[in-house]
């Protein structure tokens, strides 16, 4: 196993905390707030991060909606790296089937120049958005190719990052750059390093492939909470020691929102929840106020949709937070958590971080 690449993709908790924790932003703007608001509170939470001991902060690709600012991953990452030293910057993820896999590799071995040792390539094969929007993406409308298609697209970039595709390949004397055939060219210094790429999902395909492929795996808890446990079982049950891993490494996204008082949890938290029920019925828009969510008149399937969804959202005091993510990591055996805070305002999402570090007590810079 390469010791170096197992190193870089398993954290080290801090303070109290039982397993590393991380951030996954969605960089949400809310009703009222700007997307350049929303990227600057990006920044802010990646310094947050970093300050505080937070392992990791990535982003995740979405589109066509108006309340996620994350549509290109790379571009927020590149920005992300020249405002912070340390933190760990990645995508949870970057939708492959959207992209070419020569694309991705190009895109993330730029970024790996930007921040040496700190760039993590986290994969999904879901299209982060609708249909008629990933057809406009991928210009098609064979739309299940593209998932169907994610193992061998997969194994193309893998190749392309580590510049080795056999001789006689239509892609051999193709290289992405920047890359390892830098470092292997006359008079060449480039590092032979690349990111460690991590396959993400939400129900056990993914969790299967990345156990067989002997990569990190990362589930989506905070959306599919009732598949967690489930997909983890399979991921170890599937893995195989690889030259990256030679024992298997879960996160876990979790929602997580911890507030000054346990009522303004519960305000922000409906907020939250209503940006997903107009979202899930085809209105997405931006994130509301918590004003508006308490005046919304919700049907009694939405109410019901609403209880659902919050039963999955960690929420309340600092303490009452901590509780909560110490029993699901307990209970699902996670070896990371990765908290995603959602909230109408950017101080609001602040906050949440800096509470939950003062919580666990992590080391402050």
């Amino acid at each position: 196993m390469a010791a170096d690449a197992a190193e870089e993709i398993r954290g080290t908790a801090h303070g109290t905390a039982p397993v590393p924790l991380s951030v996954l932003d969605l960089v949400t703007v809310g009703a009222g707030r700007t997307a350049t608001e929303a990227l600057r509170t990006g920044v802010d939470i990646a310094r947050l991060a970093e300050a505080r001991g937070f392992h990791r902060y990535w982003v995740a690709e979405h589109h066509s909606m108006p309340g996620v600012a994350s549509s290109s991953p790379a571009v927020i990452l590149a920005h992300l790296a020249a405002h912070t030293e340390r933190v760990r910057l990645g995508s949870g993820g970057v939708m492959l089937p959207n992209h070419a896999p020569l694309v991705i590799a190009e895109q993330f071995g730029t970024l790996e120049a930007l921040a040496p040792g700190r760039v993590d390539l986290g994969l999904g094969r879901a299209p982060g958005t609708d249909g008629a929007t990933a057809a406009a993406l991928r210009r098609t409308d064979r739309l299940n190719e593209g998932a169907d298609d994610f193992p061998q697209q997969l194994a193309e970039l893998i190749r392309f990052l580590d510049d080795d595709f056999p001789d006689g390949h239509p892609y051999s004397r193709i290289h992405a750059v920047p890359g390892p055939v830098q470092g292997t060219s006359p008079g060449g210094v480039q590092s032979t390093h690349r990111p460690p790429v991590w396959l993400l999902g939400s129900s056990g395909f993914s969790a299967r492939l990345a156990g067989t492929l002997g990569l990190p795996f990362a589930f989506a808890h905070h959306f599919s909470a009732q598949n967690t446990v489930p997909a983890l079982e399979l991921y170890r049950d599937s893995f195989r020691p690889s030259a990256v891993l030679d024992a298997p490494y879960a996160l876990i996204g979790v929602s997580a929102l911890a507030t000054d008082d346990e009522k303004e949890a519960r305000r922000q938290v409906l907020a939250a929840a209503l940006n997903m029920v107009r979202l899930r019925t085809g209105r997405p828009g931006l994130v509301p106020a918590p004003e508006e969510a308490e005046a919304y008149d919700f049907s009694p399937m939405e109410e019901e949709f609403v209880q659902s969804w919050n039963a999955n959202v960690i929420h309340g005091t600092a303490d009452e937070v901590r509780t909560g993510l110490d029993d699901l990591q307990k209970h699902t055996g996670a070896d990371e958590l990765m908290i995603t805070a959602n909230a109408h305002g950017g101080d609001v999402r602040l906050r949440s971080y800096e509470l939950i570090a003062d919580a666990y007590g992590l080391p402050t810079a």
